[in-house]
């Protein structure tokens, strides 16, 4: 071997070590960035909330994954900003579906009334409002209006804040035993928002008001009644799951699991206008968002919702029959104890979220800087305190 093999022999085994030597500091290098860098699913170290449900928050904060970085106790101006973003689009989310509902309610009965009116010349006003409301047509158009505002806008918001459908049904660690405890606690939750709301009956009675301000006797034909339970026991509860604690909870809870919760309850109870359901959607609406991000999935609200519209409905059908409902309420009082016992053993697994105190300036003290989510609330609020006003004796 000559002088000039054996230098480029020499040149190719240093050129290795380098190249080892190289791969060694990298390798370190990002040892170091992953150890000292906060973890992007779990910003705020906060062993309460369900990582799982958790987005990548460096969706909010770009440069949390970067090294020797932590989240700051008060968010900074731009972070500030994302986090609005979100809460604004929710916000406006349950404000467009609120005011698309009630505009497509409203003209659907004005034309379906018209129609009827122009094709029934001779009859009465009331009589074709009855024929309406005890027929099929009313329900059929509050099953058509909630489905297409439900789903609809639950796309919208959910492609508007960049987040995937599929996201909603990754359901984890769910069995069958675990429908159970939610439906008997759900049965539990139902019970007591019903002596509550009675006991708010009473209050508001006192000043000539009532809480009885939405027309729920209709769809009498076997039409209608067909209609009703399909709406009440199927699409109702799928599709207002999808809304509440699919695109809304999911928007909300992008830096505070808690809030998440609690806000998208509170447009549960608001989207069902009056007060009693007010109070049962949002009780419940606690305990469906807590189940949802338990096991990442919207899969168990559904089925808890289903169950109690299921439940309702057929206490409805047998109310005049003393011997059934008798049984039926045995077995409610029986079922509710046990809810009682389902409820505090999910508790005692499974803690409601607690926000940390950088968590907490990231909830409710940036959504009072939110305009749409403010005005989402306050003009349901209102519109719910006028229902109210107009049942004034």
């Amino acid at each position: 071997m000559n002088e000039t093999q054996g230098y480029s022999a020499e040149y190719a085994a240093l050129n290795h070590e380098i190249y080892n030597l190289t791969r060694q500091l990298e390798a370190k290098e990002k040892e170091y960035r992953d150890s000292t860098a906060a973890d992007r699913y779990d910003p705020f170290k906060n062993p309460t909330e369900y990582r799982w449900y958790r987005d990548d928050y460096s969706e909010i904060l770009p440069w949390v994954t970067m090294p020797e970085f932590s989240v700051p106790f008060e968010p900074a101006k731009v972070e500030k900003a994302a986090i609005r973003r979100f809460y604004n689009i929710g916000g406006l989310t349950a404000l467009f579906r609120f005011i698309f509902s009630e505009l497509m309610a409203g003209i659907l009965s004005t034309g379906l009334t018209a129609l009827l009116t122009k094709m029934n010349p001779g009859a009465s006003s009331t009589a074709v409002s009855h024929y309406m409301t005890m027929g099929a047509i009313f329900v059929a158009i509050n099953m058509f209006t909630f489905l297409a505002a439900n789903v609809g806008f639950a796309f919208i918001g959910l492609k508007w804040a960049k987040i995937k459908p599929s996201s909603l049904l990754k359901t984890r660690d769910y069995h069958v035993s675990d429908a159970i405890m939610h439906c008997l606690a759900g049965l539990f939750i139902w019970i007591i928002s019903a002596y509550i709301s009675t006991g708010i009956e009473d209050i508001v009675s006192k000043y000539g008001f009532s809480t009885d301000v939405l027309d729920l006797d209709m769809g009498k034909t076997g039409l209608g009644i067909a209609i009703m339970t399909i709406y009440s026991c199927l699409i109702a509860p799928i599709t207002e799951e999808l809304f509440f604690r699919g695109t809304l909870m999911k928007i909300f809870s992008k830096s505070n699991q808690r809030f998440g919760i609690v806000i998208s309850a509170v447009f549960f109870g608001l989207a069902h206008g009056n007060l009693p359901q007010f109070m049962l959607a949002f009780l419940l609406g606690l305990f469906l968002g807590h189940i949802d991000m338990r096991h990442n999935s919207i899969v168990p609200s559904v089925v808890v919702h289903i169950f109690i519209n299921s439940m309702v409905t057929v206490i409805d059908q047998f109310r005049d029959n003393d011997v059934i409902m008798g049984l039926i309420s045995l077995g409610i009082i029986v079922c509710a104890i046990a809810g009682l016992a389902m409820l505090l053993m999910f508790r005692k697994e499974s803690k409601f979220p607690v926000s940390t105190p950088a968590q907490s300036r990231r909830g409710i003290a940036i959504a009072k800087t939110s305009v749409a989510l403010i005005a989402a609330v306050v003009i349901q609020v209102i519109y719910l305190v006028l229902l109210i006003m107009m049942t004034k004796k």
